[in-house]
């Protein structure tokens, strides 16, 4: 059988791909974003990493309604047709047993385009608020899938499954050639010199806004702290940027992205200081570390800031609003979060209450049974 995969929240994408692999006559497509934004040309991260997990990748160009005018919003909804119609395309040709959406703009032609064909359509819902693209494609899907039980949907089309994870943060155990990487260079000498360690992250597409305050306050950091820093790839060429710095006194490691040892860095780190997605949430409750969070304040109904409310309200973040953050706040805020680190592990408990360990492995089946091909995979 053939499962279309589609969306633009990308890891829990992969985390159910790796699973649906273990099928030997599960055949994976994963239609999405060639660049990370509108106006912005840098490659995706789903269009790199996906071809070398074995699922083919097709790129799918199409526009969003914004909330917002800016100069690409007549660009925006003039891409909406030429989306539906290489949707259109991409379905007739492909012929998928059934479409499993994670959500973003890029999806809807798709999920509209399958239910014009009535192939079985599964979206899955990660935050604690559906997105509007999340919204208009569950008119047409046949199942529902949430990482959290939501008032008023239970039963029906609706199932709670968790938020899927990848395997290399499930795999945190340090292994051999760990011992050659830069970063346990920054963890060498954050032990010898007994400092802490603080990963600093905005997410898969990174955070301009982030990065720039880094830059400002890096060379404070660096007196307390060793610091591994993803700024991501974007078109304002951060990375090129910070890493003109080097390794900052040898305590500062920048990095577009951080690959399949993620899980051991992440495991490593004392702080996390991040965006509030909820992908990033989802993966820091797991393995029981506390951030400081930097909420997108902009997102549609209010996301991330509600991401980050629900998490600080069991302990596991601190939230610094974008409308207060500055070189001395974010300097002074990674300075309370790292003094008062017990207080993250009393969150990390909590969260373990409320985390499904094996949120791939449900939505993995629940694909399958709602292609109703089960007996021909295994």
């Amino acid at each position: 059988m053939k499962v279309l995969l589609t969306g633009a929240h990308f890891t829990p994408a992969v985390a159910v791909a790796e699973e649906l692999k273990k099928y030997p006559n599960v055949k994976l497509v994963y239609v999405g974003r060639k660049t990370t934004l509108e106006g912005d040309k840098t490659t995706s991260i789903e269009s790199k990493v996906l071809p070398s997990l074995g699922v083919r990748f097709i790129p799918i160009i199409t526009g969003r309604l914004q909330r917002e005018f800016t100069i690409y919003t007549i660009p925006s909804l003039l891409k909406i047709p030429i989306g539906i119609l290489q949707a259109l395309y991409i379905i007739l040709r492909e012929r998928p047993d059934l479409v499993l959406s994670f959500g973003g703009y890029v999806a809807v032609p798709l999920v509209f385009s399958a239910w014009l064909f009535s192939i079985p359509i599964l979206v899955h819902e990660q935050t604690l608020v559906s997105g509007l693209a999340n919204k208009i494609s569950g008119w047409f899907a046949d199942k529902i899938a949430l990482s959290f039980a939501q008032k008023g949907k239970f039963g029906g089309r609706y199932m709670v499954t968790g938020n899927p994870l990848r395997e290399m943060i499930k795999n945190t155990a340090d292994v051999g050639q760990q011992r050659f990487s830069k970063e346990y260079e920054i963890f060498a000498l954050a032990r010898k010199e007994k400092l802490p360690v603080v990963l600093i992250t905005g997410g898969n597409q990174g955070s301009h806004t982030i990065n720039r305050v880094v830059l400002d306050c890096l060379n404070q950091l660096t007196k307390t702290a060793c610091v591994i820093h993803v700024t991501g790839e974007n078109k304002f060429k951060d990375f090129e940027r910070m890493k003109v710095l080097g390794k900052f006194e040898g305590r500062y490691l920048v990095k577009r992205w951080i690959g399949k040892e993620y899980g051991v860095v992440l495991s490593k780190v004392d702080l996390v200081v991040s965006r509030a997605g909820i992908n990033t949430l989802t993966e820091l409750a797991y393995i029981g570390k506390g951030a400081l969070v930097i909420p997108i304040p902009y997102l549609y109904a209010d996301e991330q800031n509600k991401n980050a409310e629900f998490f600080a309200s069991i302990g596991l973040v601190k939230i610094l609003p974008q409308s207060k953050l500055s070189p001395d706040t974010m300097q002074s805020n990674i300075k309370i979060c790292l003094n008062d680190l017990n207080h993250f592990k009393k969150g990390a408990e909590n969260a373990k209450k409320i985390f499904v360990v094996d949120a791939a492995k449900r939505l993995a089946l629940e694909t399958l049974l709602l292609a109703k091909n089960l007996e021909r995979v295994g």
